[in-house]
């Protein structure tokens, strides 16, 4: 059954939406102070008028806890091997690690010598913000180190809801090991449900924290790197830098 939209002069709405949040409303009332607005994304709502109102929809708000205030967000910006990193963190948890396209490789090879320092905003590092240095530090110029590092706490939303996505994630960074690689497919039935490997490749392109968590360590089952946020030559040297620091702390 499709959705009609009912249209008059000098309102618009979706029916369908309005008949189902009439039933929703009656059955969550009592507990609606605990959710946030999210309007009917069947039709154009204009802001204000009696049918927004009607329309709207009550879900959880997953940003942020009850009685929470919002994140103060702080940006920092680490100079690696791979290129500028931009991490943004608040005091609870990283938010997010963005990653530069990579067009050259580093000195042509994956043995890396150059340090990963903070090149902007280290004044305003939060604790979260500084263990995610001290991490990316370790992992590209002292491997062994990682081990006994703490991981930074998680704080992006993404990553606070339940959901397959966050479930893939979370078993990528628990299961996949520094110089292993796993398919979308074999990560699928890590994560409970073999036929979800195109729902695996939708979890590695959200992925808002890559390297802490590996996404560069999913390829296709051909053996072929596949796609990466930073280009598919920052995944290929991702994957062999780790190749070779393990053979090197194996000896």
């Amino acid at each position: 059954m499709f959705c009609q939209p009912v249209i008059s002069p000098s309102k618009k709405f979706c029916l369908l939406c309005f008949q189902t949040e009439m039933f929703q409303m009656w059955t969550i009332l009592p507990k609606a102070s605990s959710f946030r607005e999210k309007r009917c994304s069947h039709v154009s709502l204009q802001g204000g008028d009696l049918s927004s109102t009607m329309a709207a929809r009550l879900v959880p708000n997953v940003s942020s806890k009850e009685g929470e205030s919002q994140c103060e967000e702080k940006h920092a910006v680490l100079l690696s091997p791979v290129g500028k990193l931009e991490i943004s963190g608040c005091e609870t948890g990283l938010h997010e690690i963005k990653l530069p396209k990579m067009s050259v490789l580093p000195s042509g090879r994956a043995e890396s010598s150059a340090a990963c320092e903070v090149c902007e905003g280290a004044e305003e590092m939060t604790e979260p913000l500084k263990q995610c240095t001290a991490w990316l530090r370790a992992y590209f110029c002292e491997p062994a180190r990682m081990a006994s590092l703490p991981l930074p706490a998680f704080h992006h939303p993404l990553l606070r809801r339940d959901s397959f996505t966050r479930q893939v994630l979370w078993t990528l960074l628990r299961d996949v090991k520094f110089g292993e690689a796993v398919s979308y497919k074999q990560l699928a039935v890590l994560a409970g449900n073999s036929r979800a490997a195109r729902a695996v490749g939708g979890a590695m392109r959200s992925n808002p924290i890559p390297i802490i968590i590996p996404c560069h360590r999913v390829i296709c089952s051909s053996g072929q790197s596949g796609n990466y946020g930073g280009g598919n030559l920052m995944k290929e040297w991702l994957l062999s830098h780790e190749k070779l620091q393990k053979e090197k702390l194996a000896y």
